[in-house]
């Protein structure tokens, strides 16, 4: 599927992965729809990251994945919906863990059924590395074994399994793209690479949980690129294709080029608020990524170093908005 003059859908429009994805669709030539989570304020949440030119190309509107009704009117006369809508904090998902239910499992089948009514050409569908849990065999493939180690996994497994059961009970065309740990400019402190460059430009040490834990890093261009990647192989409906880098390293080491690369030394301490459960505890995580080099021709390019770098300029010019006591992995 080519992709310019395609009217195309954006769910969580402003996260992250979202607002990168945007720019990118944008650069394709799409037409794009970027839905935002419905609040009071008039901010457009990361796509303010956007120069002024793609912010005039969008078409925004505020809303909730949660509300059927505003799924099925908003997604009419779309050729392509991205469903990146989901809340992700893991720590957040042991105290709430309903409204994780609710915006993740619900909000995927009011994103399913409105595919299905509106007769959307192609669905891609946002999963997580999160869904593995800790590997059983390594590096992980997608035919690794799903555990659910924290609610918020539970739900994304979930959410998954509605994609792979419309594909096989309606024949929904839908791709479900599994991201590894996504990292770049624009990503709040709630992650850890954020959280480690933060603190060690504001803070006289860094405050981490595990340090032991093993994490398969992915430049978010790289990521956004993956997305775009299985959209233009519409023929690969009905498969899960991991987006990883396929090399890992740990959360330690991370700080350690992190500082490496800034020249700033700090001392690394581990907190025990921070450690997750123990059987919660996700230590194992790198991605095989032949599945999408076979199938949609897509490889990471940005190495660690490059991308930390791009990222260690980013909170370096807007340090005031991390707030650098939350984290999660």
């Amino acid at each position: 599927m080519d992709l310019k003059n395609k009217k195309v859908f954006v769910t969580g429009a402003g996260g992250f992965i979202g607002s990168h994805l945007c720019s990118k669709l944008l650069d394709q030539g799409a037409d794009v729809t970027a839905m935002l989570h419905y609040n009071s304020r008039s901010d457009w949440c990361n796509l303010e990251f956007l120069d002024q030119e793609k912010k005039d190309s969008l078409r925004v509107i505020k809303g909730n994945i949660e509300d059927s009704s505003f799924m099925d009117l908003n997604t009419k006369n779309h050729d392509v919906v991205f469903h990146l809508a989901a809340l992700i904090g893991i720590p957040y998902s042991y105290e709430a863990p309903l409204s994780y239910v609710k915006t993740n499992i619900q909000g995927t089948v009011n994103v399913l059924e409105a595919a299905r009514k509106n007769n959307i050409g192609l669905i891609i569908n946002t999963s997580t590395s999160e869904t593995y849990g800790t590997a059983i065999y390594s590096p992980i493939d997608e035919s690794h074994p799903m555990q659910g180690q924290s609610p918020y996994s539970a739900t994304k497994i979930s959410a998954d399994m509605l994609a792979e059961s419309y594909y096989n009970s309606f024949e929904t065309p839908v791709i479900t793209v599994r991201p590894f740990n996504t990292y770049g400019p624009g990503q709040s402190a709630r992650a850890v690479i954020p959280t480690i460059i933060s603190q060690l430009l504001s803070k006289d040490k860094i405050i981490l949980g595990g340090l032991s834990p093993i994490r398969d890093f992915t430049y978010v261009d790289d990521t956004a690129r993956g997305f775009i990647c299985a959209a233009n192989n519409s023929d690969r409906i009905g498969e899960v294709i991991n987006l990883g880098f396929g090399k890992g390293i740990t959360i330690e080491d991370v700080a350690k080029l992190i500082m490496k690369l800034t020249g700033i030394e700090k001392d690394i301490y581990c907190e025990e608020s921070r450690v997750r459960p123990k059987n919660s505890e996700v230590f194992h995580l790198i991605s095989n990524n032949d599945k999408a080099k076979d199938l949609i021709g897509w490889e990471p390019e940005i190495s660690l170093e490059d991308g930390l770098s791009e990222t260690i300029e980013f909170v370096k010019k807007n340090i005031d908005l991390f707030k650098t006591n939350s984290y999660s992995i």
